[in-house]
C-alpha cells in the first residue's frame, strides 16, 4: 500500500501486475457526482474486486472511452497521482473454451503490450521459455490459495513490434468484418495465435465464500436420497477444499483423483496412450470400490478437466459414469461450461434418473438447460442462469425447501389430482353406458345438456383445483424433521399402476352404486306420495345429484389438509348445483324442457329423493373408507404414521419417541454433516472398545 511495492526487489514486474489488474477488463466506472466516488460495473465480481485491489495499490481505473482506459498511478515519490492514457487496439475476449480474455494496449511511449488474464492451467501452456522466471513460486501461491478455497487466475503480458502488430491486426480485422460461418473459429485461431510465449508476472486470488447454510442444505438433502455432483471451474485444491467446507468430503474418506499427471504428458504421450492411462484408472478405482469390505467406507470421485475430455468419449464414459455412480461424492473441476452440459447429459441418460442442475452464473446455463429441472441462482454473478432455469431462488439454501417440503408436496398433489380425475370421470362417464344399455341403446341421454356442461366447469373444478393447489399430507416443519418423505417422489408411490387402477375401481364402484340405487328406487314405483312414477329427466337428475355428492366427498375425504378455502369450493360446488337447478327450473319451458321446476316441484317433495342421495353418498364413501382404514391399520405409509402421531400429540407427550422416529426417517448417506458425525461416532467407539478389551486382558 501506498506505493510501498516499489522498494521490493522485481518492482517491474510488480508494475505490470498491477497495470494488468487495473487495464485487462471489460468493467466501466460509475462516478458519484456528488461524492466523487467510483464504482464498477463489470461482468463478473471477481473483475470488480480486482479494480478494487488495483486501486488500494495506487492503480486506479477511473474513465473508459471507446479507444482509451484511463489510470491513475499512485507512487511513494510523487505526492500527486500520475494520470495515464491507454489506446485500446484489441479486445480478445473470455470464452468458456479459451479460458482467459487479453488486451491489447498502446502506452503513452508508443509501446504495445498484449496482457492476459486467465485460468493457470491454460496461461502455463503458453509461457515462452524465458517467461517462466516465476513460475514455480507462482505455482506455490497457487496451491496455497486453492488449498484454502480461494479462485485463482494467472496474470502474464507480452510486448508487441509495431510491424508484428500490424500483420497480425490486418489478419484480426479481416476476421472480425467477416460474416461466414466460420468467422468465430477464425477469430479463435488468430487469438490463439496472438496469445503465445507470454511472460508471466503471477496469479491473483479472489475469496469465493460459501453462502449461509449451504453444508446444512446438502446435508438434508443427501438425507432425502439425492445425489450430489459438484462441477465447478475452480482448480483441483479448491475445489476439494470447497467440498470438505460443505460437507461433501470429510477426514476418512477415500479420494479417487483421476488425472493427467502434468501438461507435458500431454505434449509427449500420444492421445492413444493418454486415454489407456485414464482408462486403467478408471479400472482400477473401480476395482478397488467393488472390493471394498467397509459397509461404512466412503469414496469421492475428483477429476479435472483436461482428463474429463477423455473420460466423456463414448469409448469410455460407461466406465467413467459407472465408477462415479458407486461413489458418495463426485467433484469435476477446471471443467468448462460445454463439459457441465456433458456431464449432465450423461448422468440424465446414463442412469436414467431425473436429474436437477443449480448454478449462479452465466457458464452454468448449458448445465441448467441440459438437466430435466433447472435452478438459478440471482445474485452478483448476473441472470443468466436465472433467466435459463425453471426455478429462480436467492440463495442455494432455499433448495432445501424447495426439494424436501415443495417438491414432495408438489408430487401428492399432482399425482392425487390425476388419480381423481381417473375416478370421477369414470363415476360419472359409466352411467351414460349403463344406461344405455338399460334402454337397449336407443340412443336417448339420462342427462340434461347443461348437466354435461356442468360437472367439469363448475361442480367438480374448483375442489380438484384446492387439491392441486393446497393439499398438505404434512406441514413443512414435518418434511424437514423426516427428510425420506421426499423419497416417495423416486419411488412413485402414488402413481404407480396399482394406485391408478385402485382409483379406476374405485370409480367403477361408484358409477354402478350411483346408477343402481336410482334405477331400484325410482323405476316402476311412485316415489312421492301422490303415486306419481319418475320420467328420465326427474331420474337423470336424482342420478347427477348423487354423482355431485360422491364426487365431492369423496376429495373431501382424500384431503389431508383443510382450511376455510377448502371447505368453502368443496361445499359450495354442492351448494351450487342445488342453486343452478332452481333458477334453470324457474326458466320458461321451451328453455328447460322437461326440467321445469325440477327440485321445487318435482325432486324437493319426495323424501325419496334425499334419501337415495344420503344412501348412496355413504355407500360410495364406505367402500374407500374401509381400504384406507385397512391399509393405516395393518400396512401404514411413512406420513400416516406421522399424522397419527401429530394427532394424538405423541410427539409432545414421548420426545424420546418421536427423536427416534426422526434418526429412522433418513436416508442412509456417507456424505453431509450428519455422515462426519457419524464417522467421528464410531471411530470413537471403536477406540472405546479397543480400550476396553485392553483393560480387560489386564
Amino acid at each position: 500500500m501506498n506505493g510501498s511495492w516499489i522498494n521490493e526487489p522485481n518492482s517491474n514486474a510488480i508494475l505490470l501486475f498491477l497495470r494488468i489488474l487495473a487495464l485487462c477488463h471489460t468493467a466501466i466506472p460509475d462516478v458519484n457526482e456528488l461524492t466523487g466516488e467510483i464504482t464498477y460495473e463489470a461482468e463478473s465480481p471477481d473483475e470488480i474486486a480486482f479494480l478494487v485491489a488495483a486501486r488500494e495499490f495506487g492503480f486506479e481505473f477511473f474513465k473508459r472511452t471507446q479507444s482509451s482506459i484511463f489510470i491513475r498511478e499512485r507512487y511513494a515519490s510523487s505526492a500527486n497521482p500520475i494520470q495515464r492514457e491507454y489506446k485500446i487496439l484489441n479486445l480478445l475476449d473470455f470464452t468458456s473454451k479459451r479460458k482467459r480474455m487479453s488486451v491489447i494496449v498502446r502506452d503513452e511511449e508508443g509501446q504495445i503490450f498484449l496482457l492476459c488474464k486467465g485460468a493457470d492451467s491454460i496461461i502455463f501452456d503458453l509461457l515462452a521459455r524465458n517467461g517462466k522466471m516465476f513460475e514455480e513460486a507462482t505455482t506455490k501461491h497457487l496451491n496455497e490459495y486453492g488449498e484454502t478455497g480461494l479462485r485463482t487466475l494467472a496474470l502474464a503480458y507480452k510486448k508487441l513490434e509495431e510491424s508484428e502488430y500490424m500483420a497480425w491486426n490486418t489478419e484480426f480485422t479481416k476476421a472480425k468484418t467477416s460474416i461466414g460461418a466460420d468467422r468465430e473459429t477464425m477469430l479463435e485461431r488468430l487469438s490463439d495465435m496472438m496469445e503465445k510465449d507470454l511472460i508471466l508476472v503471477g496469479a491473483t486470488a479472489v475469496e469465493d465464500k460459501l453462502q449461509k447454510g449451504v453444508p446444512q442444505c446438502i446435508d438434508k438433502l443427501a438425507q432425502a436420497g439425492l445425489k450430489i455432483w459438484v462441477l465447478t471451474g475452480d482448480k483441483m485444491e479448491t475445489a476439494i477444499n470447497i467440498g470438505f467446507a460443505c460437507s461433501l468430503l470429510r477426514q476418512g474418506m477415500k479420494q479417487i483423483c483421476i488425472a493427467v499427471t502434468n501438461s507435458e504428458t500431454l505434449v509427449q504421450e500420444s492421445q492413444k496412450a493418454i486415454k489407456e492411462n485414464i482408462l486403467m484408472q478408471i479400472t482400477n478405482a473401480t476395482q478397488m470400490v467393488k472390493l471394498e469390505k467397509d459397509p461404512h467406507a466412503a469414496f469421492a470421485l475428483i477429476i479435472d478437466g483436461k482428463t474429463l475430455v477423455y473420460a466423456l468419449e463414448d469409448d469410455m464414459k460407461h466406465q467413467f459414469l459407472g465408477l462415479a455412480v458407486e461413489c458418495a461424492s463426485v467433484i469435476c473441476c477446471r471443467v468448462s461450461p460445454k463439459q457441465k452440459a456433458l456431464v449432465t447429459r450423461l448422468v440424465k441418460e446414463g442412469t436414467g434418473k431425473t436429474t436437477l442442475a443449480i448454478g449462479d452464473g452465466a457458464n452454468d446455463v448449458g448445465m441448467i438447460q441440459e438437466a430435466d429441472i433447472g435452478v438459478g441462482i440471482s445474485g452478483v454473478e448476473g441472470m443468466q442462469a436465472v433467466m435459463a432455469s425453471d426455478f429462480s431462488i436467492a440463495q442455494f439454501r432455499f433448495l432445501e425447501k424447495l426439494l424436501v417440503v415443495h417438491g414432495h408436496w408438489c408430487y401428492k398433489r399432482v399425482a392425487q389430482m390425476i388419480c381423481y380425475f381417473f375416478y370421477k370421470n369414470i363415476a360419472f362417464g359409466l352411467t351414460f353406458f349403463y344406461f344405455e344399455a338399460f334402454t337397449a341403446f336407443s340412443g336417448q341421454s339420462i342427462y340434461d345438456d347443461w348437466y354435461m356442461i356442468l360437472f367439469n366447469v363448475f361442480v367438480t373444478s374448483l375442489p380438484v383445483i384446492s387439491l392441486g393447489v393446497f393439499e398438505q399430507d404434512v406441514s413443512a416443519e414435518i418434511c424437514l424433521q423426516f427428510p425420506a418423505l421426499y423419497q416417495q417422489g423416486p419411488k412413485n408411490l402414488f402413481f404407480d399402476w396399482y394406485r391408478i387402477f385402485g382409483w379406476m375401481g374405485n370409480g367403477l364402484i361408484a358409477s354402478i352404486v350411483v346408477f343402481t340405487f336410482n334405477i331400484v328406487f325410482f323405476y316402476e314405483q311412485a316415489f312421492r306420495s301422490g303415486g306419481q312414477t319418475a320420467d328420465m329427466a326427474t331420474i337423470g337428475t336424482a342420478m347427477f345429484t348423487c354423482i355431485v355428492w360422491v364426487v365431492n366427498c369423496q376429495i373431501a375425504l382424500t384431503m389431508s389438509h383443510f382450511t376455510w378455502i377448502q371447505h368453502f369450493v368443496i361445499w359450495g360446488s354442492i351448494g351450487f348445483w342445488y342453486f343452478f337447478l332452481i333458477v334453470y327450473g324457474m326458466l320458461p319451458p321451451r328453455l328447460t324442457g322437461n326440467v321445469y321446476q325440477i327440485l321445487a316441484e318435482v325432486l324437493a317433495p319426495a323424501p325419496s329423493y334425499w334419501a337415495v342421495t344420503l344412501l348412496v353418498t355413504v355407500t360410495c364413501i364406505l367402500f374407500y373408507f374401509v381400504h384406507i382404514s385397512v391399509q393405516r391399520c395393518f400396512n401404514p405409509m411413512d406420513h400416516h404414521v406421522i399424522q397419527e402421531i401429530k394427532y394424538l400429540k405423541r410427539d409432545v407427550q414421548d420426545k424420546v419417541m418421536w427423536k427416534r422416529e426422526r434418526s429412522k426417517a433418513r436416508q442412509e448417506t456417507k456424505i453431509g454433516f450428519t455422515a462426519r458425525v457419524e464417522a467421528k461416532m464410531r471411530i470413537l467407539r471403536g477406540k472405546l472398545q479397543k480400550k476396553t478389551l485392553a483393560i480387560s486382558s489386564q
